[in-house]
């Protein structure tokens, strides 16, 4: 792939996110079923004609809200995509950095958190479009020596307008 086509790839990924969503959010901390399901809201918006958007949301879990950001977008130097994501509820003392290869299906990166007491464990965030108006972002903890699980998984629609 040339540079102009990944470059044009990226973008058609990055622009099909832009917009304002409403879904569900699920939470996982063990086993096969959610300890919880709420509504949240997202938004997604160009930074300027950069290569990177901006993702805000809003929902709750367990009844508290919660809230917040994160910032994708396109490495060129390392062909990768890269994150920042800081929220109220998982985040709530540090910001989590991620990155992973660049692919035209979406967005797929890799961080890691410290656990107090253990060792680092990674955080991994996958934004994929099922359809024109349909969108699924899927966070999985990597455990050390235990494996990757589900952690979350919203499923959102677009908002028309």
């Amino acid at each position: 792939m040339t540079d102009d086509q990944r470059a044009q790839a990226v973008d058609a990924v990055l622009n099909s996110l832009v917009g304002r969503w409403e879904g569900v959010a699920r939470t996982w901390f063990e086993g096969e079923d959610p300890v919880d399901e709420s509504p949240i809201r997202g938004m997604f918006r160009r930074i300027g004609d950069s290569r990177f958007v901006l993702y805000e949301y809003q929902g709750a879990f367990q009844g508290s809200p919660l809230s917040g950001a994160a910032i994708y977008g396109y490495n060129q130097q390392s062909d990768s995509f890269e994150g920042a994501w800081a929220d109220s509820f998982h985040m709530t003392t540090n910001i989590m950095v991620s990155s992973g290869a660049a692919g035209a299906a979406g967005i797929d990166v890799l961080g890691s958190y410290s656990v107090e007491g253990g060792p680092t464990w990674g955080w991994r965030t996958e934004i994929a479009r099922d359809g024109a108006d349909r969108l699924i972002l899927t966070s999985y903890n990597r455990i050390p020596e235990v494996g990757e699980f589900r952690a979350i998984e919203i499923v959102y629609a677009r908002v028309a307008g």
